[in-house]
């Protein structure tokens, strides 16, 4: 498929993936009546929703990363040609900023802004470190066409029981910088968050990989031979 066709599916789903995020979180808090956890919880709804149907309708596009995290390792694994990993990325960052700008103007706020909201601390890392730990073991691990559910099932999950509500993704910290909202970042905070994410996939890929030589370990040629026969 042609590159430039999955550069702009990247672009677009990751903009409104952001849209998504940011929105619900700017709608919550005015809905909410400064009940935080009510925020949160019509936050993580959005989330959970909009992440499983933008998989669904970008995934056999351009494969719905909208993460750098994300398009490295399917490059590393050759799923990602390498000359479209830049190109990715670029597009992902890109795409997280227009979405931000997006919900400025759906709700009249002023469309450039930086977020003042300060994320920072152990807590916080290693919440994002093991959101995008986990993030990338269900995509390594689920099944192909589960991938969608079980992948917006785990940020919804991981919103609540990480100190740093999931992240977990790399262009997602870009494109929440340019918003003083609910789900913003300060960029003095960005940088921390980022390395932990690349972190956590790191790990993420090592434990697939003994996972998988386990799983390869106990399907034995004589127990295939049976499964065979049942």
């Amino acid at each position: 498929m042609n590159l430039s066709r999955k550069l702009f599916a990247e672009l677009l789903g990751t903009a409104l993936l952001l849209a998504v995020v940011i929105g619900s979180g700017v709608m919550a808090e005015r809905l909410s009546g400064g009940n935080v956890a009510i925020a949160l919880l019509a936050n993580t709804l959005a989330t959970v929703g909009g992440l499983y149907i933008l998989i669904e309708v970008f995934g056999p596009v351009s494969g719905a990363h909208f993460n750098p995290a994300v398009s490295v390792v399917m490059a590393w694994r050759g799923e990602l040609p390498a000359g479209a990993l830049l190109p990715y990325i670029a597009v992902q960052l890109i795409g997280a900023m227009l979405g931000a700008w997006l919900v400025h103007a759906m709700f009249d706020m002023t469309i450039l802004q930086f977020s003042t909201k300060l994320r920072a601390g152990t807590g916080q890392w290693i919440a994002e470190g093991v959101a995008t730990f986990g993030l990338l073991l269900v995509i390594l691990r689920a099944p192909s066409a589960r991938v969608a559910a079980m992948v917006a099932a785990y940020i919804g999950a991981a919103y609540w029981f990480t100190a740093s509500t999931s992240f977990a993704n790399p262009a997602a910290v870009f494109g929440r910088m340019f918003s003083d909202s609910f789900a913003g970042i300060a960029p003095s905070s960005a940088l921390g968050f980022v390395v932990a994410e690349l972190v956590g996939a790191a790990v993420a890929v090592g434990v697939h990989h003994l996972l998988a030589a386990a799983q390869a370990a106990t399907t034995t040629p004589a127990a295939t031979g049976e499964a065979r026969h049942v």
